[in-house]
């Protein structure tokens, strides 16, 4: 069993929360209240649980796009050149050249999300499907996987981190959506999850049409909390940065729910067996590599990378290792393009 990313309140803590409270009580016995107040011992039943950094309850949902958004068919990506050119030999004057010359792929990923993208505490490497992913484009690059420096982002960042250049992809579970087309370019999808429910294992929710007016997490700026908005009877919506501050919460009783996608809520419940996901999946989508506006080379590159990934067959040894336990059996996408 592979360890859980570093951060996750493990069952036990609810026998520290108990230690706590008994604290509180024992400094309540012997005056330690200010100014020498007594306490009424009949008032004192709890400690509040501490929340994550940057909870926000109800917050505006963002499109991803400050305009008008046109429709379009999100998965529909730039058809890759014909032939990749081999690593450390990249076009003149093309996005990879510059990425070469640099010596290194700068990549926007997560940490916090087991399977996709996490920090192996024992080893302090990122390892998932996503991180998986980028190595693959580094080593097209390159040569070598390893020549990337990865810059951990929250989903709120992910948009911001490419349009300001900070990042030359990102990889972290983006859904593909028109109001994101506006602002960055996507690669052709690499891999379709759903947005599913994750309660504790004693919880009688069983779906979506359940959580009306209960408190239920996801992250900022992620397609989630619009999906969740939708919803005929939506719940009370409880923003935070990471997916893994959401288990923290469940596993405190702060929600009554997490909902994201599925794959995402995998992670979870390997890392914690007293949680279960309910319900079928009520949303598709379709995760694509983001990439700047302005670099369609890229682009076409980057889909080059994953359509071989795919037939080479790395793509299925990459799902088998992160992904097979979800369930789900390793199909591979076919890309879709619009030139």
């Amino acid at each position: 069993m592979r360890p859980a990313p570093m951060g996750l309140v493990p069952r036990t803590g609810r026998a520290v929360r108990g230690v706590l409270l008994a604290v509180v009580l024992a400094c309540a016995a012997t005056a330690c209240s200010a100014a020498g107040r007594p306490v009424d011992l009949a008032t004192v039943s709890s400690v509040d649980r501490p929340q994550p950094v940057g909870v926000e309850v109800n917050p505006a949902t963002t499109t991803g796009a400050a305009t008008q958004v046109p429709p379009c068919d999100p998965t529909a990506s730039l058809r890759p050149a014909n032939n990749l050119p081999q690593p450390g030999n990249m076009p003149a004057g093309s996005t990879m050249r510059a990425i070469l010359d640099r010596g290194r792929l700068i990549a926007g990923v997560d940490q916090n999300t087991f399977l996709f993208g996490f920090r192996n505490p024992t080893s302090n490497a990122l390892e998932g499907f996503d991180i998986d992913r980028v190595r693959d484009v580094a080593a097209a690059i390159f040569g070598d996987p390893n020549k990337v420096q990865y810059k951990v982002i929250t989903s709120a960042e992910r948009i911001d981190a490419l349009k300001n250049g900070e990042v030359d992809i990102v990889v972290r579970t983006m859904t593909a959506t028109c109001g994101r087309w506006v602002d960055i370019n996507f690669s052709a999808t690499y891999y379709v999850a759903g947005q599913r429910v994750l309660v504790d294992r004693a919880s009688q929710i069983t779906g979506i049409d359940q959580l009306g007016g209960k408190r239920v997490c996801a992250t900022k700026g992620s397609t989630s909390i619009a999906r969740l908005r939708q919803s005929p009877a939506p719940p009370e919506i409880v923003a935070v940065d990471n997916w893994s501050d959401c288990l923290v919460m469940l596993q405190q009783a702060q929600v009554a729910a997490v909902s994201t996608d599925d794959t995402i809520l995998a992670g979870m419940v390997a890392q914690d067996p007293n949680v279960k996901m309910v319900g079928p999946r009520f949303t598709e989508e379709p995760y694509g590599i983001g990439i700047p506006k302005q670099y369609e080379d890229m682009v076409r590159f980057v889909n080059g990378v994953l359509e071989r990934s795919i037939t080479n067959g790395s793509w299925v040894t990459s799902y088998n290792k992160w992904l097979a336990q979800a369930g789900e059996r390793a199909a591979p996408p076919v890309g879709k393009y619009r030139d």
